[in-house]
């Protein structure tokens, strides 16, 4: 059997736990399918004493990762501290710069710098594998760098963020609102004290970028990417959803057109009966269209320290095996530009929702301005009136004006066309509050 693999690992939290766990208990089994065996030797952490669910004793405490990444004893260095700049990236080009494979579950870092990264790993010789990046347990990035590497991929989306899922689950299951289901997500672990990042849409964009790289062979552009999140879905509009046939999910969405690529991450009205919309809770989806394999969806648990850890396992045993492949499948320097796509209608059309005075003219006034952007209307209903708390945007009523809820569903039409007439409708006065506009999929 051959020399061990030693390796550095940086940040011992949930998914940097769950890999020492996880070495611990199947050292055996690994050694024998990689030919030799597999030891964390170090560890480095901003707290050496915190209590963990892992046993670290054994392993040498380095307090800087750059040091650590630097460490002759180790040949990989395993980077699980997260975040764009700071520690994360100095310790991944520090060991990237000494020879060293990396293996990275950090998002954010690639997302902004991975072509960098990925041309120095490059230079040096050594592999920067990422599978934990997105997804969690999903291995989304080995489908589509090596066992869809024959098809010419046009589309790539999903639901890449299991906080948002759980989320809007809830909301629809139980009839609640988000700020209720906000802090019973926060209370279970599965939402951050501050969890902007998760239901503000960035995590997902962070992981719509990668899969965009990936799939279309362009440079990471996470600037490129619409990002719009969950906080304004109320349960008036899952309660339309459902009686439109639709459900509400958080997708991202990253389709390659004749004039560049286009990147979204907004809630998405998709068709009960697709299989997508039957993703709930925690979990993850990611859909591929290829020319030759056709329509590929992958399904499974997108966060955690179990599914992350096997993600980044998979990542240390190609590396035991010898396997060093580029990180985005060509070449670095091989990169495409990002091309953003010119606008274009959206196929599916959109769901809108006004908080209407109810006084005479105001629904006609509403329709003029919807004809005076050509926006074509399928259906237009009016909904009994909402029990819902004030929400964000929400002007006071006025004194003796009741209101009318109501829910107009577009044709094929431009984004553009339809905010421009919610802002001319807002300006009119005849809204109480700012319109809800959510896309509708046809997938």
């Amino acid at each position: 059997m051959s020399d061990p693999l030693k390796l550095g690992l940086a940040g011992i939290g949930t998914v940097g736990t769950g890999l020492v766990q996880l070495i611990a208990a199947r050292a055996d089994t690994l050694a024998a399918k990689t030919g030799r065996p597999i030891e964390i030797v170090a560890v480095s952490a901003r707290n050496k004493r915190k209590k963990r669910g892992a046993d670290v004793s054994k392993m040498r405490f380095v307090s800087d990762p750059v040091a650590l990444a630097n460490d002759p004893e180790i040949d990989v260095f395993v980077e699980l501290i997260g975040g764009e700049d700071g520690p994360a990236k100095a310790a991944v080009e520090a060991a990237l710069q000494a020879g060293k494979h990396v293996v990275t579950a950090n998002k954010a870092l690639l997302a902004h710098h991975g072509p960098a990264l990925a041309a120095l790993a490059e230079k040096n010789g050594v592999a920067l594998n990422f599978e934990g990046a997105v997804a969690g347990g999903i291995p989304v990035v080995k489908a589509i760098r090596e066992g869809l590497q024959g098809n010419d991929i046009t589309r790539v989306f999903g639901i890449l963020n299991g906080t948002c899922n759980y989320i809007l689950t809830k909301m629809e299951r139980e009839g609640r609102d988000f700020a209720d289901v906000l802090k019973e997500a926060q209370e279970q672990g599965y939402a951050e004290a501050d969890p902007t990042f998760d239901v503000g849409g960035f995590d997902t964009a962070h992981k719509l970028s990668l899969l965009t790289s990936l799939a279309f062979g362009t440079k990471t552009r996470f600037d490129a990417v619409y990002v719009e999140g969950i906080e304004t879905i109320t349960p008036t509009d899952i309660e339309a959803a459902t009686d439109l046939g639709y459900r509400i999910k958080l997708l991202g969405v990253a389709l390659r057109t004749d004039s560049g690529i286009e990147q979204r991450v907004h809630p998405t009205m998709v068709p009960k009966d697709t299989a997508i919309a039957n993703v709930d809770g925690v979990s993850n989806c990611v859909a591929i269209d290829g020319d030759f394999v056709g329509d590929v969806m992958l399904i499974g648990p997108g966060a955690g320290g179990g599914p992350t850890a096997s993600a980044v396992m998979s990542d240390i045993i190609d590396i035991a095996r010898g396997i060093v492949l580029r990180p985005f499948g060509v070449k670095a320097t091989n990169l495409k530009a990002y091309k953003k796509a010119a606008m274009r209608a959206h196929e599916g059309g959109y769901y809108i929702r006004l908080s209407v005075y109810d006084r005479t003219g105001a629904f006609a006034a509403i329709a003029q301005r919807m004809a005076m952007q050509d926006i074509s209307l399928e259906s237009i209903v009016q909904r009994r009136p909402s029990s819902e708390r004030p929400g964000e945007g929400r002007t006071p009523r006025k004194k003796g004006e009741p209101q009318a809820s109501i829910v107009m569903v577009t044709h094929e039409t431009t984004e553009a066309a339809v905010r421009k007439a919610l802002a001319a409708i807002q300006k009119d006065g005849h809204v109480d509050s700012k319109p809800q506009m959510i896309r509708i999929e046809k997938l």
